[in-house]
């Protein structure tokens, strides 16, 4: 049986505490993300063009269970009530961040979590904000001490803007995107595949601080500035 971790964190990346470990044996785990188009009508076509909008953060249901039947169901029980209310407090506002943290979940090397190119790729975390927490209670000692629980969440995938942009790596010319180079490839050429034309390789070396253009090393990463227009 794995173990599954979820470390609290700021906005910032910053970890908040020690992280809270569990054994995780899960009969199933419950993605789901979409994308949103727009209905654009047109006379005389027999439907409407669809327009994308923009993506939508995938989700992530878990369903956790707690007993500790394990010590015993006596005067001498150990109530699972602590363990529980470590996880309500992932909806609870913090002070310092005036917002619920964000948490990353993670377990094992190839836990199916949304990749996000090289900020986060599958198989390592799942960034996310908690949208809700549900506890239930199911077995109580003879004096009253919850015994069983389960705790279900839900989760939606957290990423900032500029991890975005990175990996989606716009390829149009009105956007800034990222280019790997690669063996016996010169800013001329870079610039001509970029923009359809090789004398924009000074819009490239400027917009990178390049001192030496032909100064190129495979797998450099250059950032290929938008044109711009008047």
């Amino acid at each position: 049986m794995r173990q599954l971790m979820f470390q609290k964190v700021g906005l910032q990346g910053k970890t908040i505490g020690p992280p809270m470990m569990l054994d995780y044996a899960p009969s199933e785990l419950a993605f789901s993300k979409s994308a949103q188009f727009a209905e654009v009508a047109i006379p005389g076509l027999e439907q409407p063009l669809l327009q994308f909008v923009r993506g939508d953060a995938e989700t992530l249901n878990l369903e956790l269970f707690f007993d500790s039947t394990q010590d015993g169901t006596g005067p001498a029980a150990v109530a699972v009530t602590q363990k529980v209310e470590a996880f309500h407090k992932l909806v609870q506002i913090q002070g310092d961040l005036h917002a619920p943290p964000l948490v990353k979940v993670s377990w094992g090397d190839d836990f199916p979590g949304t990749a996000m190119g090289a900020t986060e790729t599958a198989g390592e975390t799942f960034t996310a904000v908690v949208l809700s927490v549900a506890r239930r209670f199911s077995l109580f000692s003879p004096d009253g001490k919850p015994l069983r629980a389960t705790v279900t969440l839900a989760l939606k995938h957290y990423a900032t803007v500029a991890e975005q942009v990175a990996a989606i790596n716009y390829q149009s010319a009105d956007h800034t995107r990222i280019h790997v180079v690669s063996e016996g490839e010169t800013l001329p050429l870079i610039a001509f595949d970029a923009y359809a034309d090789a004398a924009k390789w000074r819009l490239i070396a400027l917009h990178n601080g390049l001192r030496d253009v032909r100064d190129l090393t495979p797998g450099d990463r250059l950032e290929l500035p938008p044109l711009v227009t008047s």
